[in-house]
């Protein structure tokens, strides 16, 4: 029996282990939330953009049916599982994995399931069917209200599982994941967007579903078409003193490291850059870096949402490129996590949907978009050479590459091979030469105070 069960536990962890699989090509390191993009413009960006630059993928906004309205949160209130959202409707949506995938970009949806729309809201959904929150009825499914948690409650106390997973998180009809018919309809759901090609899958408010409850979900789903499971990266806000805890769910794939980006601007605001040496910090409870997704900011917690304000931002309002760049470049270039970039729009209110007050485009930024080249060259190498101050820090991957960033005109040791180098950030603008391992790092442009070079980089 003690073997037995030895075997079991093995399978389980081998299980978990293969939900962590990016499935990226060639080992790249970084995917872009291109949050609120339609399907033609995401294709059309992974032709251009994307692939030339060496991005393994883009998590996409929600592409299923959803409540009607402006605002942005709209598409976090599910009507039905079809593909018919505010980004373009089943085929568009086809047609951009297909494109994507030819450019070797992979697809991640951002998948909405412990929850559909808000109780007291009915209509139509983007793709025509009609919905009664208040009955919780839901023939575009369907789902009728044998299929939520019963009875009516809202979310009152973060120190109960049972009332974050049972309860209502601001009034949104909570399914009940514990009933085999509502695991089966996400499931097919996910297999239909396996089917056409979608890598993997950013769960929302996975903290508000029973682990439980997703391992038999993720069950269901099938293998990808080229082998192995799909990738799942859970969005479980762990910021300490509450009863649930990201470590619960690392069986069931990656989670978003909310932490990560909370102590980066911290460091980046007060100057401290050497404060940056301990950005995996198990002190604060962080994810092993197998399992954490890290992230400057994404599209709540830059609004102040999503478990804490306080995080470096480059859309909302009082926004600091200077130190975004600098947080960014940091994370691409540190060996910490999964790396996804965010792609904004600007807002000048936390409800603004797109394009509101014009497109960011964080990723297409020198500074950040040339330092996926440099995640991708230093796969393997751990951090190095580490030189910090007030407003700066350089550090190398091994013997693979070196990056400078803050306030820059600086000697620093490289522990890079002698030679001539191109900063990569500038597209070889300037040459960086490394004689005796050192050399001399000074931005080729004062709007990117980053310096990065790179063996075999050009």
């Amino acid at each position: 029996m003690l073997a037995k069960g030895l075997l079991l536990f093995a399978a389980v962890i081998a299980r978990g282990n293969a939900y962590t699989e990016t499935h990226c090509l060639d080992s790249k390191q970084v995917i872009v939330h291109l949050f609120e993009w339609s399907w033609n413009d995401i294709a059309k960006e992974c032709e251009t953009i994307l692939g030339p630059k060496g991005y393994c993928g883009v998590q996409v906004s929600p592409p299923m049916e959803h409540i009607q309205g402006g605002q942005w949160w709209t598409r976090y209130q599910p009507v039905s599982y079809k593909l018919e959202s505010r980004s373009g409707n089943r085929q568009q949506f086809i047609d951009m994995v297909n494109r994507c995938k030819a450019v070797g970009v992979h697809i991640y949806v951002d998948a909405v399931v412990n929850h559909m729309t808000g109780h007291g809201a009915s209509g139509q959904g983007t793709g025509g069917s009609s919905f009664n929150g208040n009955n919780e009825d839901y023939p575009g499914v369907p789902f009728s209200n044998l299929d939520f948690h019963q009875p009516y409650c809202e979310i009152s106390n973060y120190n109960d599982p049972n009332d974050v997973r049972n309860c209502y998180l601001v009034s949104l009809n909570d399914l009940d994941g514990g009933k085999d018919y509502v695991r089966q309809k996400v499931a097919d759901y996910f297999n239909d967007l396996v089917d056409i090609g979608v890598m993997g899958f950013r769960v929302d408010a996975s903290k508000h579903m029973w682990p439980g409850d997703l391992e038999a979900i993720q069950s269901k789903t099938k293998d990808l078409p080229s082998g192995g499971r799909p990738l799942f990266f859970h969005e479980v806000i762990d910021m300490g003193g509450e009863a649930i805890k990201a470590q619960e769910y690392f069986h069931l794939g990656k989670v978003m490291e909310f932490r990560y980006g909370i102590k980066l601007a911290e460091c980046i605001r007060n100057g401290d850059f050497n404060c940056l040496g301990g950005i995996y910090d198990q002190g604060w409870g962080m994810a092993d870096g197998i399992h954490a997704v890290v992230f400057v900011d994404n599209h709540d917690n830059q609004r102040g949402h999503g478990g804490a304000g306080g995080v470096l931002t480059a859309s909302g309002p009082g926004h600091n490129d200077w130190q975004y760049k600098i947080g960014a470049a940091f994370m691409l270039a540190h060996e910490y996590g999964w790396k996804r970039v965010m792609s904004s729009y600007y807002f000048d209110n936390s409800d603004m949907g797109p394009p509101g007050n014009g497109w960011v485009n964080e990723h297409r930024w020198s500074s950040i978009m040339n330092m996926v080249q440099f995640a991708n060259k230093v796969v393997g190498t751990g951090v190095e050479n580490w030189q910090a101050g007030y407003n700066y820090l350089g550090f190398s991957r091994g013997n693979k590459g070196f990056v400078a960033m803050g306030d820059l005109g600086k000697d620093f040791y490289t522990g890079l091979p002698d030679g001539e180098y191109c900063d990569i950030i500038h597209d070889c603008q300037q040459k960086i030469q490394i004689s005796g391992g050192k050399g001399y790092f000074k931005a080729a442009n004062d709007q990117d105070p980053v310096v990065a070079i790179c063996v075999g980089c050009s």
